[in-house]
């Protein structure tokens, strides 16, 4: 009598491998999915520290800080009232006065690849570089502070975070 022996994998044997296999991804994909944003936010809040770093340093050798190009701060967005804010129609940017003496390359983009607002205020005694989170769009109802929500705006002003991630997000 042949004895027989198996080579290969029961079919229950396989979906129970199968189904374990798509618990642990249903568990992972959300985390990774928030890790992501919540990378792009770091990175987000570490380039706009050093664009204010990149002001600081300029602000230091000229006594004010270098003028925005033409920006105006848009009407939604209500700023502390220790910060003026005008339209700036000055023909230099911000970008061509700090680089390359104060930064070699001035990040322009947030993490989610929008542009970062600039603002040095009438008289460049304050500066604003904002960013308006994953969603691109302006918070007006959103008080400073910590917010918990990636597409919250991230606001940096006079070296300063004003209102930045913090805690869980959603």
């Amino acid at each position: 009598m042949k004895k027989r022996t198996s080579k290969g994998f029961t079919l229950i044997e396989l979906l129970i491998v199968v189904a374990i296999i798509g618990i642990i991804v249903a568990i992972a994909i959300p985390n990774l999915l928030n890790a992501i944003q919540r990378a792009k936010q770091k990175r987000t809040m570490g380039d706009m520290r050093s664009a204010g770093t990149a002001a600081e340093a300029y602000a230091v050798d000229f006594n004010h800080y270098p003028a925005a190009a033409g920006y105006t701060a848009p009407t939604s967005i209500t700023v502390p009232p220790t910060v003026t804010f005008g339209a700036a129609s000055v023909p230099t940017s911000f970008n061509g006065q700090v680089t390359p003496t104060y930064i070699r390359v001035l990040p322009l983009t947030d993490g989610w690849s929008s542009w970062f607002t600039y603002d040095s205020g009438a008289t460049h005694q304050d500066y604003v570089i904002w960013s308006y989170g994953k969603d691109g769009k302006a918070d007006a109802s959103v008080p400073y502070g910590e917010t918990t929500n990636f597409n919250m705006d991230i606001g940096f002003i006079d070296g300063q975070f004003v209102q930045y991630p913090a805690g869980a997000q959603n």
